[in-house]
Formats: C-alpha cells, sequence, structure tokens
C-alpha cells in the first residue's frame, strides 16, 4: 500500500481547480489521513502478527479527541468541535505518516534478515 500516491493526486488535482497551495496541501493532508490509517494498520498487523491494528489506532485518537476537547473546555470553557477534529486529523496524519515510515523501514528489515 502506498498512501502517499492519494496524496500528490488530490494536491495536484486540488492546485489545478484551486490555485492555492497552502489549500491543496490541506485537501490532501485530510484524504490521505485516511489511506496512511488503512496502511499504519495493516503494517502494524503484518509486522506483530495481529489483528489489533485499527483498533489500537482508533482508541489513540478518541483519547486524542477527548484530551483536546478537555484543553479547550478548561481554557475556553466551551469545546470547538469543528477546531478539535480538524487538529486531531491534522496530527493524525503526522504521526500515522511517521509511523508508516518506521513500520516499513522495519518491516523491509526484518524481511531481510529473514531471507539471510
Amino acid at each position: 500500500m502506498l498512501p502517499f500516491f492519494p496524496f500528490l493526486i488530490v494536491y495536484f488535482l486540488v492546485l489545478y481547480y484551486k490555485k492555492q497551495k497552502k489549500v491543496a496541501l490541506l485537501t490532501a493532508m485530510d484524504v490521505t489521513t485516511i489511506f496512511l490509517i488503512a496502511a499504519v494498520a495493516a503494517l502494524f498487523n503484518n509486522t506483530f502478527d495481529t489483528g489489533f491494528g485499527f483498533y489500537l489506532i482508533l482508541i489513540l485518537l478518541l483519547i486524542a479527541l477527548g484530551l483536546i476537547g478537555s484543553a479547550q473546555t478548561r481554557l475556553k470553557g466551551k469545546i470547538d468541535y469543528k477546531r478539535m477534529f480538524r487538529v486531531v486529523w491534522r496530527m493524525a496524519f503526522v504521526l500515522m505518516g511517521f509511523s508508516y515510515l518506521v513500520l516499513m523501514a522495519f518491516g523491509l528489515f526484518s524481511y531481510i534478515i529473514a531471507l539471510m
């Protein structure tokens, strides 16, 4: 699975139609997060021989939503749901991208070691 191809496709399509780099980047990040979650869950399941990858990601996203919602409540007295979901979604993009690279490198390394 290569989740960065959808990033490039969405980025260039939105850039072509909207002519704004920031909008294209943010839209591509939002769309690619779905593919990254699926790819990281599959890599996690294959690397550690388990079926818990997607549920682990879901639990971590729910914990992040709770923590950010709690912080918003303490700081502002109310929750801005749109901003809270957007922050968690974009944070998930960064963390899933990093996790994808780490798990891909680990899986490739372990595959090479197994062949020797």
